[in-house]
């Protein structure tokens, strides 16, 4: 499924992101399991409609400091997923293949949510040879930096960043396959000029 929409207003997004964390979607519907069953639903966001910059700032795996920040200059592919999560895991080999293809035109960043330890999350990115960093967010506190666009529910769930560290797309569900995510990456990369995949050295 594949839909345009105006981005929240900035200046509710702390507010929207509040009542998310109480529980309350009007997108997905996680249901007992705490998950997003379905394939996700996409959204795409004009350049003049994305709202500001996402600011993140935490803590990955193994307890270094991590920054969305570090990757402003480039897109950003940022997937929310914990171990525990069928979904995460059936979607994880498309999210290395897509990393692997896209190379040193993207980053990747993972937040690792609702895992009670970075230990389970440690053995998950092994099995799947997951290379790229993810924030360790046990809470789920941070997806409120996404507010107005991704539920701290909606796991897993998939957001494209632009060069200047805005929200161009989102997924909510597992992403359909690696061509979905290269293809949203490379309609952002051509909207700024930059042209398509990398060579794939990642």
């Amino acid at each position: 499924m594949r839909n345009r929409r105006r981005a929240a207003p900035a200046g509710a997004a702390l507010l929207l992101g509040l009542a998310l964390l109480a529980g309350c979607s009007d997108v997905e519907a996680t249901g007992d399991a705490g998950y997003v069953s379905a394939d996700g639903q996409l959204t795409e966001y004009a350049p003049a409609e994305r709202g500001d910059p996402i600011v993140l700032e935490g803590e990955d795996l193994e307890g270094q400091p991590l920054s969305l920040e570090e990757f402003r200059g480039t897109p950003v592919v940022v997937n929310v997923w914990g171990s525990w999560c069928p979904p995460c895991r059936a979607e994880a080999p498309d999210l290395v293949e897509a990393a692997e293809q896209l190379g040193s035109s993207a980053a990747f960043v993972g937040i690792n949510n609702r895992d009670s330890s970075t230990a389970q999350a440690q053995s998950f990115e092994r099995e799947y040879e997951v290379e790229y960093p993810s924030f360790y967010s046990p809470d789920g506190r941070a997806l409120l930096a996404f507010a107005g666009s991704l539920s701290p529910r909606a796991i897993p769930s998939t957001t494209v960043l632009d060069s200047e560290g805005r929200v161009a797309a989102t997924i909510v569900g597992r992403v359909p396959s690696a061509t979905t995510v290269t293809t949203l990456v490379e309609s952002v990369l051509d909207e700024e000029g930059s042209g398509g995949a990398g060579d794939g050295d990642g």
